[in-house]
């Protein structure tokens, strides 16, 4: 697999996330969002806590391992490993609003081709039990127009 480039990294990540304004390598992957990776709204993306660094919380959308790219200048992969896939916690519905369209991008990316239908009926149900319809609908409508392009 050859690393994602700029633009299917915009296209993949959500508007926290580093890589919408970044290259690859300029920023760190955290293994999962949380306390320690908040959005800063004065750059426009999650950073972490801890040293400022500007973090990516979805490795799976990203579409490189977690590591410390840019706070520790540890060199990108290769591209021969296939990019990493949604954990189990990914698959878990947030709390946070702004994590909506990460876990559905998990719920597309570990559904089975034939049973895609079946498992975005069971998300868009699942989350309209903790956010508004109107938030589901432009979620899905985002995630959906750029992962139904990628699974062809």
């Amino acid at each position: 697999m050859v690393l994602p480039s700029a633009a299917d990294i915009r296209d993949a990540t959500c508007v926290a996330c580093p890589g919408q304004a970044l290259a690859l390598g300029c920023f760190d992957v955290a293994p999962r969002p949380g306390p320690e990776h908040p959005y800063d709204p004065t750059r426009g993306y999650r950073v972490s806590a801890a040293t400022g660094t500007p973090t990516c919380v979805h490795a799976y959308r990203v579409g490189v391992p977690p590591a410390a790219y840019a706070s520790q200048g540890l060199p990108l992969p290769d591209g021969s490993a296939p990019p990493p896939s949604p954990a189990a916690d990914d698959l878990e519905l947030p709390d946070d609003p702004t994590l909506l369209e990460a876990w559905l991008v998990a719920v597309v990316r570990s559904a089975p081709a034939a049973g895609l239908g079946a498992a975005l009926r069971r998300a868009e149900t699942t989350a309209l039990t903790r956010f508004p319809p109107g938030d589901v609908v432009d979620a899905l409508r985002r995630v959906l127009t750029c992962e139904l392009a990628r699974r062809r």
